[in-house]
């Protein structure tokens, strides 16, 4: 089999399985676990798939811009968000990651709910603002006008002086050994501080987030208590499951 028939065959296998091994690869292709290596890793350079221990797995899907996220997978994120409120009651300080199911949430609370809100979004902060009980914290920062998030070492220095009860934390990529990443360094600086300065950290996930990486380390899968998705049964969440994290 030709070089360019073997990178076409395990990107579709990576479509249709969302993850390939080197092993299986290697028995499919008629070719050794070199030659499979190699050819990941060319794949990996030119940004098709995102390499791990023993295989590859795919890019999380984020090809939107902010202002079209809001209407991806809305109901789901709707129905991710309300599963969160249950987490809250009056008295607590909470984090909310800037995305766009974190501003779902925002949006879902109720008019009577007393807590203080930490944030980098700007979308979040203008939202909770006209709230009647809620105390806002903005970190403040430079504002990435793609993410509408502020971040920089302003942003951090303030995160490192909290301690929350609950940070909830947008997702951009989940994998059991990927852990959690994302496709922006500076992005995912502040948000391993925030995982840093809370008591519990929630993911808000849809599923299409799961088994995906990005190159750059948010955290250990390890370093979430808690992931609440649109469909907790799929089998896909077995392995989170399996590492004591509670799935919903």
């Amino acid at each position: 089999m030709l070089r360019e028939e073997r990178l076409d065959y395990i990107l579709k296998k990576l479509q249709t399985d969302h993850k390939v091994l080197q092993t299986e690869l290697s028995n499919d292709l008629q070719v050794s676990e070199d030659t499979v290596r190699r050819d990941l890793e060319s794949l990996a350079q030119n940004g098709q798939l995102i390499k791990v221990r023993g295989g590859a797995i795919p890019h999380s899907p984020n090809p939107y811009s902010f202002k079209e996220r809001i209407e991806y997978h809305e109901e789901d994120k709707r129905h991710i968000a309300g599963k969160a409120l249950s987490f809250l009651h009056d008295g607590q300080t909470i984090i909310l990651d800037g995305g766009t199911t974190t501003l779902m949430l925002a949006r879902l609370f109720p008019p009577n709910l007393r807590i203080t809100v930490v944030t980098n979004s700007v979308p979040i902060l203008a939202l909770l603002i006209e709230h009647p009980l809620i105390e806002v914290i903005f970190t403040g920062g430079r504002i990435g006008k793609d993410s509408r998030t502020a971040g920089g070492m302003d942003t951090i220095r303030m995160l490192e002086k909290l301690r929350a009860d609950i940070c909830f934390l947008g997702i951009c990529s989940l994998h059991p050994d990927a852990g959690v990443t994302g496709l922006d360094l500076a992005e995912a600086d502040v948000k391993s501080v925030m995982v840093a300065a809370a008591n519990k950290t929630i993911a808000l996930a849809t599923s299409d987030k799961m088994g995906t990486a990005e190159p750059f380390k948010v955290c250990e899968i390890t370093g979430l208590d808690t992931i609440v998705t649109d469909n907790p049964e799929l089998p896909s969440l077995k392995p989170y499951i399996n590492l004591g994290i509670q799935v919903i």
